[in-house]
């Protein structure tokens, strides 16, 4: 009855709500067959939806009963439509509405505190350096606590609703309801259509019971025998407590936190217990009245805390001051200081600390203690575990086993198993040799050593002829606890056997020693013969015993086939040979020399005979150019090269050395200045022409101003020289003096016509003229602003685009400077510093000219 009384309420307001249609009046207000669902805004959808879901109706029985009421089929078809466009279902259906919902969230998610502390070490220093077990557990280093608890979980029979808690309430069955409703600050939540209801300071299952009876006047078919309709409430959107964290904790306060938080949530927040706060006995009291005593030890060693002990709002949380403490030390698993209880044992501590580790001396436990103004030691066996009670500082300390063995022999040396034994029952000597594998072959039988300890932990040494033991001609020994038997090798007190080769080989050097090995087995190991090599001109050196103090070796010639292959006569080699593979007389390889610059064909010649001069090779270059410059070319030659394939290689890891000497150590003057001066020698030879092009193009500064700027330039000087040439006189006169004969690496470097003159040293301006035919030096020099006041006018030189240099000339005061020519350097040197004179070396002259004029005098008187 009260159920259709609804629904024609409910279909009166849905002619009111479309009263904009034409169709509709006051008098047909249920009549709904004029209805044209086109003509509805989708507010006017929207609130149909409300109101029925209002009226407990479904999105299905609503368009039910509007086409019992007449509407047509069509129409009813188009509303159904635009619902489901709209998604306005969410308050008629229940299954729709159920995935609507969001999850569960914090009420006043930014109300709630988390404890913010810095990192401090008073804690975990607490013990004199020996961490207080637990604080881990709250101990976080530099960063914001967020120890809440999940929100997901399914809300607790045993939670006590209060304001702020968000309640859903849903309905089910014969009949679909659902409502949402927060608590009130009066402890009410308000129902549509029902009323307030009173669940504040109630659980979720006693909140439960007292909205089903209220509503169950509405809902007829939740009560009865047998009920079609039921009832769930959940919690929503959880509100937050405000609990009080006093006494000796890190950050005592009032913290805001979540309603689900527990002492443990709580006591994290605020840092945890400090370095004098107790972890065995925290107090949760409420309405001043202590609830709760909780022990932090029991969630560490047993994880058994009250976990399930939610707070309330207003609830205080006090941490008094720690009760005794104990420090352990030595071989258990957590050696650290742990807080006891008055009845605590040494075995309730053991536990704590993790029990012993695999090492640890079980039977007996040293216990330091307190007694009166000075400590004693206890000795408590292992019997008196459970029963030795703690007192506060106590210093408990667990000592490690002995590093002995009661029944350990060992074995070393020419034995295929070499190792620890068990020592058994009159075990000997044989038997510890069988039990090793028995001795291998190069076992030196005629003596065996066993290393014995004495009582007193002093050594003897045993020696037994082990040959004679195994034969059983001499009696066996029975082996001793910690004896050590060692069985040398006939090699162990022999020297190394080996030979060596030298000369022209692939990889020269020091190789092990064979018996009845030959030479070519010897070069084969060395790689075989160079290309150079003379395999008829073989010498071996002999070492020579108890000879003559005049012979130092035996010299045996000896030759091998080009192939290898070992012949009948070939000598076998004996410990310590030295093998010397000659070098064949008419073997020579290319020699390259190279001309730069102004010739028709520029590039690298090999040198044709022994006698090749510079005047051929500007032959085979081509002759001069038309820009060729013969009076400054200059012939670049290396005084220092690499003989030796095995002489590159050892120069190029030098270098390598070098180099990562400077990549660990970038400031490494020394490594860096030597590195410089081996780049000009320590390159391989195809790398001399870079080198050398460099060097020709320094030639031309002066040899003060480069010594200055570049470290090491002594040593290119000296690697690489230019040497001064007339090329002019050797073109006109081939094979004179001056015409020199080549050497490899040789780099003849012929300029364009050069046409300015620089000037260095000591001139007013240095700076690079214009080169005037017939003009003499002094014109160059005054071209540059003269001499300055320290010139050294009498040393000033001249260096020629040909390396040539020529200095200044005197001669009673007259001064002879040399001639300039296109592309010369000229060079004043200075005075240095002049040192002014002090007062003391004024009159130290005077008086000594005094003096000597006085003496003068005497002489001639």
């Amino acid at each position: 009855m009260i159920l259709n009384t609804r629904i024609w309420y409910f279909f009166a307001l849905i002619a009111l709500l479309i009263g904009s249609v034409p169709q509709a009046n006051a008098q047909q207000n249920t009549d709904l067959t004029t209805i044209k669902v086109d003509e509805l805004t989708d507010d006017q959808v929207t609130e149909l939806v409300k109101r029925a879901s209002d009226a407990g109706l479904g999105a299905d029985e609503f368009l039910q009963m509007a086409q019992l009421r007449g509407m047509p089929a069509g129409e009813v078809e188009k509303l159904r439509g635009r619902i489901q466009d709209l998604d306005t279902t969410g308050t008629a259906k229940r299954s729709a509405n159920a995935s609507k919902r969001d999850p569960r969230q914090q009420v006043n998610m930014n109300e709630i505190t988390r404890g913010l502390y810095e990192p401090q070490t008073e804690i975990a220093m607490a013990a004199g350096g020996n961490e207080i077990f637990g604080t881990s557990l709250f101990y976080q280093t530099n960063r914001r606590l967020s120890f809440e608890p999940s929100l997901n979980q399914a809300t607790p029979k045993s939670y006590i609703l209060g304001p702020g808690d968000v309640v859903f309430v849903d309905i089910y069955g014969q009949s679909e309801q659902y409502y949402e409703a927060t608590v009130n600050p009066d402890g009410f939540v308000l129902l549509d259509n029902i009323g307030p209801v009173s669940v504040s300071g109630k659980s979720i299952e006693s909140a439960t019971e007292i909205i089903k009876n209220r509503v169950s006047k509405f809902y007829p078919g939740l009560s009865g025998s047998n009920p079609n309709t039921f009832l769930q409430v959940t919690l929503g959107n959880v509100r937050t407590i405000k609990v009080h964290i006093l006494g000796e904790v890190r950050l005592p306060g009032t913290f805001t936190l979540s309603a689900f938080s527990t002492a443990f949530n709580a006591l994290y927040a605020a840092g945890g217990p400090n370095e004098n706060g107790t972890m065995r006995s925290i107090k949760l009291v409420r309405d001043n009245k202590p609830i709760a005593e909780i022990d932090v030890y029991d969630l560490l060693i047993n994880g058994t805390a009250n976990l399930d002990l939610q707070l309330q709002d207003q609830d205080v949380i006090l941490v008094s001051p720690f009760q005794s403490r104990v420090k352990v030390k030595g071989e258990v698993k957590r050696p650290m200081t742990f807080e006891i209880g008055a009845e605590d044992t040494f075995e309730d501590l053991l536990s704590y600390a993790g029990g012993f580790t695999d090492v640890a001396f079980k039977d007996r436990i040293a216990i330091s203690r307190i007694t009166g103004n000075q400590r004693s030691v206890s000795d408590v066996y292992q019997n008196q575990f459970n029963l030795f009670t703690l007192k506060g500082g106590d210093e408990i300390t667990v000592s490690k086993i002995l590093e002995r063995y009661s029944n350990r022999v060992q074995i070393k040396g020419a034995v295929y198993r070499e190792g620890v034994f068990a020592l058994s029952e009159g075990l000997t000597l044989s038997q510890l040799v069988k039990n090793a594998e028995g001795l291998r072959g190069d076992a030196y039988t005629e003596r065996a050593s066993i290393l014995r300890t004495k009582a007193d932990l002093s050594t003897e040494m045993i020696e037994v002829n082990l040959g004679a033991v195994l034969a059983g001609s001499a009696p066996d020994l029975v082996l001793k606890r910690e004896d050590v038997v060692r069985i040398s090798s006939i090699y162990d007190i022999q020297n190394e056997h080996y030979v060596q080769i030298l000369g022209e080989v692939k990889k020269p050097g020091t190789y092990p020693y064979s018996e009845s090995m030959k030479i070519e087995e010897l070069i084969i190991l060395a790689g075989g013969l160079q290309e150079s090599a003379n395999s008829q001109d073989i010498e071996i050196a002999r070492r020579l015993e108890d000879s003559d103090l005049g012979t130092l070796s035996d010299i045996i010639p000896s030759r091998v086939n080009p192939n290898l292959s070992i012949s009948p006569d070939s000598p076998s080699l004996q410990p310590f040979d030295q093998v010397i593979v000659r070098k064949r007389a008419n073997f020579t390889m290319q020699r390259l020399v190279a001309v730069e610059g102004q010739v028709n064909a520029p590039g690298m010649f090999a040198i044709q005979n022994s006698v090749e001069r510079i005047s051929d090779l500007v032959k085979r270059a081509g002759g001069l150019n038309q820009f060729a410059y013969p009076k400054g070319a200059s012939l670049i030659r290396r005084t220092e090269f690499f003989n030796t394939e095995s002489e590159q290689i050892r120069r190029q890891r030098n270098l390598e050395a070098l180099r990562l000497k400077l990549i660990e150590d970038p400031n490494n003057s020394e490594a860096q200045e030597e590195l410089l001066q081996r780049l000009f020698r320590d390159l391989p030879a195809e790398k001399v022409n870079a080198v050398d092009t460099l060097l020709a193009n320094t030639k031309k500064e002066s040899l003060d101003q480069v010594a200055a700027s570049t470290p090491g330039f002594a040593v290119k000087i000296k690697e690489s020289e230019a040497v001064a040439i007339d090329l002019e006189k050797i073109l006109q006169n081939p094979g004179s003096d001056d015409d020199l004969i080549l050497e490899v690496g040789d780099i003849l470097s012929v300029p364009k016509l050069l046409q300015t003159v620089r000037m260095r040293g000591d001139v007013v301006y240095p700076t690079t003229l214009r080169y005037e035919n017939g003009r003499s030096l002094k014109h160059y020099i005054n071209g540059a602003g003269g001499f300055e006041r320290r010139a050294n006018k009498k040393q000033t030189y001249v260096v020629y685009a040909n390396g040539a240099v020529k200095r200044t000339k005197g001669l009673i005061g007259i001064r002879d400077f040399p001639p300039v020519e296109p592309g010369a350097e000229v060079i004043v040197p200075t005075k240095g510093p002049k040192m002014p004179l002090r007062l003391g070396d004024i009159v130290g002259i005077t008086t000594g000219l005094a003096t000597l004029a006085l003496v003068m005098s005497q002489i001639n008187w």
